[in-house]
């Protein structure tokens, strides 16, 4: 066999490989993530989105949304407070549609519901440690059903509620220290 024919046959197999590995994840489907233009996953958090910043919500992104999900839920929390985990923002029935959330997030145009954050306050706080580097988990959760829950709910009575009808969920990760 000539040297041109083998490599053909080579670049064909090769090509049909490839196109069984991306029909494979398609039919898989895409991971479930969340990720934000303004910080990596691990990465430190800009002290815009901070009680030394504008004290904002960072722009959001999901993909990868599972099929039967209706809704999504973001919790976002400081496990590494001294008094033990610090709720930051609680905030549900977001329409996965929308693929994203947008910096400085007006909830009232978007339809969502605000939960409790560990301030007693229906709305976002920033990161704001007292000292030293702690990490900001921002988890999102796809559920099948809207949750059960009263607005102002806790990020406790929100997990409950969700307990049943998630399908999927994914954890960004942000530092900050002052």
């Amino acid at each position: 066999m000539s040297k041109m024919i083998r490599l053909s046959l080579l670049a064909v197999c090769v090509l049909l490989l490839m196109v069984g590995i991306a029909g494979a994840q398609e039919m898989e489907g895409e991971a479930f993530t969340l990720t934000s233009s303004a910080f990596e996953d691990g990465q430190r958090i800009p002290s815009k989105y901070t009680c030394s910043g504008m004290d904002v919500t960072p722009p959001l992104a999901w993909s990868g949304v599972p099929e039967g999900c209706v809704s999504l839920a973001i919790i976002m929390d400081d496990p590494d407070a001294p008094g033990g985990t610090w709720v930051h923002w609680v905030i549900w029935n977001i329409d996965p549609a929308l693929g994203g959330l947008d910096e400085a997030l007006d909830t009232e145009g978007i339809g969502a519901v605000l939960g409790k954050n560990s301030w007693s306050k229906a709305a976002y706080g920033g990161p704001c440690p007292p000292s030293g580097v702690h990490r900001y988990n921002f988890r999102i959760y796809a559920l099948s059903d809207y949750p059960d829950v009263n607005p102002g709910a806790s990020k406790s009575k929100l997990k409950r509620a969700i307990k049943d009808i998630t399908l999927a969920e994914y954890t960004l990760m942000g530092t900050y220290s002052k």
